[in-house]
């Protein structure tokens, strides 16, 4: 089964670790998702932006690193997604909307896919360059 929805690192991570933080709407698709036994998919930039951010040294580290890397590979319903030739030549011609590399590979990939980004980024949401929630 193919996913619809490509998750935003701080989605993912609210999802994993901090479910209250999640937006109802995010909460709730996540929810019937899983019902349905549907997988979600992240983009493998998502891993390096977890490491970065919860590392040790990291102010976030609050949550430990190890647990939360585990929990994505052992999750049944998460998809990883690799970084493709075909993803790095979209990040180049996306323009400058969007200045962060990470969510340009994350933007990139859910276009290319055609998946619904869940995200609450307004920087993304802004942009309007790719279907969200």
């Amino acid at each position: 089964m193919k996913p619809r929805f490509l998750l935003d690192t701080h989605i993912l991570v609210r999802w994993l670790a901090e479910p209250k933080r999640l937006s109802r709407e995010h909460r709730r698709i996540l929810q019937e998702t899983v019902r349905r036994r549907e997988p979600v998919a992240i983009s493998a930039i998502t891993l390096l932006e977890i490491a970065v951010l919860f590392g040790e040294g990291s102010a976030r580290s609050t949550l430990p690193l190890d647990g939360l890397l585990g929990e994505v590979a052992s999750h049944p319903a998460i998809e990883i997604l690799p970084i493709t030739t075909q993803i790095a030549a979209e990040v180049g011609a996306l323009g400058p909307s969007l200045r962060d590399p990470a969510d340009r590979a994350i933007v990139s990939t859910a276009r290319l896919h055609r998946l619904r980004l869940l995200t609450a980024d307004q920087r993304i949401l802004d942009s309007n360059l790719v279907p969200t929630i």
